[in-house]
């Protein structure tokens, strides 16, 4: 495979793995403005539980998958790289299908567990999505081996675009129907809105399924005509193969596991703290569906930003590490860092500033809950800084072949977040906040300890004047700029929507020219990134053409 083939593929796979994240991300703003926060309570344990199953059944599989198959096409070998499709494609559904039993047939189990009941329903509409999602997993692996990125590109976007536009009408409906009427009679209109959202996901994945299988049909015939002329006398058991793609997916669905658990366990966990403390049960789960349905969506926006990051300088780390290339490992780790931080701190200061002003912009149609969310949502709004360091020094780790160390840091992260919120979330003065806190302590102690590793892996030395300083001192411009033109300037009207994204696009604007003033990125910095180029040519308008490298 050449590197433009290697390149391009990564490419299309990184615009759809964007752009399933936007839509994933849009999806959360109108369920939450239409089912409000008890609604996204009932949603949010469903979705996480889902997600867990998603996770364990097509995180490592299709990766074993895919290398499997290139391995053996590479060497002519395509009778086997078939067989590999067929042993994983009977695995996979083996797993859809033990998965869908246990959150079909367990829902009302898995609901009580997490201390809210009304989730049942949802789980139930989500559960028939895990008989497919792993199928259509097995085809993605097969045609991510043989070096073809669109099925699986055009599979993952169609998927998205039906969960998120049937998953909104459907809740929409279902939501409105009237009490005791229609096909879910027994059922309020938070558990029925949040049922119809999370029905989406099984439509999405049939939609997903339909389109690869076409795509499989089309190609069929010459997968068949290659096999024919390369065939193989000695060919591999089943079992034997299915121990390989246990060996390489293991270890990978291990570590993606975590964060879907933690966002599984978190749902007990405050609820039970929140209880405890005396909070009554139906209090309790409005406010975890502020926080899960609300502030955490807006906090997981960055990451798509972060996401890119990685996806364009991670392979230049890997790369330089093959080669064993120090200096130009160090420098890729260093400007790696370094956008983390020029990404993650104007987000988090914005959006610590402006909290109560972009819940209001965004979730009108739940004022009283909006407002009562926003001091929590300013504590989370910190921890996206710190969500930004832990996603890129991940990658870094992983491109340095150290890709256990992330996975080991965040379950000590999960550890300490499941003592600290069931703590600070039973102390009646900080309630929901605690677990805002516990997120947040959580995310500083991974980030901490990735850095750490990262430099005694890597063996560069941070410049903190470059690193932190001059990124900061663009930031506190730039929040001083939101605060001042949505408070002083608009008078800090509640719900002032003009004003906010006034307040918002001027202190991006301040951001920018501040990043240029203070020089906290350079012009051949700029063009190691995707679109970069295009920026630095404002450094031309400021005069500022530094060439120098980071040091």
């Amino acid at each position: 495979m050449s590197r433009n083939s290697l390149v391009r593929g990564a490419a299309i796979l990184g615009a759809a793995g964007l752009l399933v994240k936007i839509l994933g991300a849009v999806f959360r703003l109108p369920l939450a403005n239409m089912i409000g926060a008890t609604g996204m309570a009932y949603y949010s344990p469903a979705y996480y539980t889902y997600t867990t199953f998603v996770t364990i059944a097509t995180s490592g599989i299709p990766v074993a998958i895919s290398k499997m198959v290139s391995e053996r096409i590479t060497v002519g070998n395509f009778e086997e790289a078939h067989h590999v499709y067929r042993v994983s494609l009977k695995l996979l559904t083996g797993i859809g299908l033990v998965s869908f039993l246990i959150m079909f047939f367990g829902a009302g189990f898995i609901s009580e567990l997490q201390d809210i009941e009304e989730a049942k329903l949802p789980m139930m509409a989500v559960a028939p999505a895990l008989l497919i999602v792993p199928v259509m997993a097995a085809y993605r692996g097969y045609f991510q081996g043989m070096q073809n990125m669109r099925p699986t590109a055009i599979s993952q976007v169609i998927e998205q675009v039906f969960r998120v536009f049937i998953g909104l009408a459907l809740g929409y409906i279902l939501y409105h129907q009237a009490e005791g009427t229609g096909l879910f009679s027994s059922y309020s209109s938070g558990e029925k809105g949040a049922a119809g959202a999370a029905f989406g996901a099984t439509i999405g994945a049939i939609g997903g399924l339909a389109i690869i299988l076409f795509i499989y049909i089309l190609s069929r015939k010459g997968i068949m005509n290659r096999i024919r002329r390369n065939s193989n006398d000695n060919p591999e058991s089943g079992t034997e193969i299915l121990k390989k793609i246990l060996i390489i997916a293991v270890p990978i669905t291990i570590g993606a596991c975590i964060t879907p658990i933690m966002n599984m366990i978190e749902a007990p966990v405050v609820m039970k703290g929140l209880v405890g403390s005396g909070v009554e049960s139906s209090v309790a789960k409005n406010l975890y569906g502020q926080i899960s349905g609300y502030a955490i969506p807006l906090i997981n926006m960055p990451q798509v930003l972060t996401m890119a990051l990685a996806m364009s300088l991670v392979p230049l780390i890997s790369a330089a590490h093959r080669k064993g290339d120090k200096e130009e490992l160090q420098y890729n780790t260093k400007l790696a860092i370094r956008i983390a931080f020029i990404i993650g701190l104007p987000c988090a200061a914005g959006m610590a500033v402006l909290a109560e002003p972009i819940l209001l912009l965004l979730y009108s149609s739940n004022w009283d809950e909006a407002v009562n969310v926003a001091p929590t949502f300013a504590i989370l709004a910190i921890g996206v800084l710190f969500v930004s360091i832990v996603q890129t020094v991940s990658g870094i780790l992983q491109g340095v072949g150290k890709q256990n160390i992330p996975v080991i840091n965040m379950c000590i992260g999960i550890v300490i977040k499941i003592a600290v919120t069931y703590f600070l979330v039973g102390i009646p003065s900080l309630n929901i906040k605690g677990a805002g806190i516990g997120t947040l302590l959580t995310y500083i102690i991974v980030a901490g300890l990735d850095l750490y590793f990262t430099r005694k892996y890597t063996g560069i030395r941070f410049d903190i004047s470059l690193t932190l300083i001059r990124p900061g001192i663009a930031t506190a411009a730039m929040a001083a700029v939101a605060w001042f033109i949505y408070y002083v300037v608009f008078g800090g009207v509640q719900g002032h929507k003009i004003g906010c994204l006034i307040a918002i696009a001027l202190a991006a604007a301040v951001y920018v020219v501040m990043l240029f003033v203070t020089r906290s990125i350079t012009r051949d910095e700029l063009d190691v990134i995707p679109g970069g180029s295009k920026i630095a040519g404002l450094l031309d308008k400021f005069g500022k053409k530094g060439k120098h490298r980071v040091k």
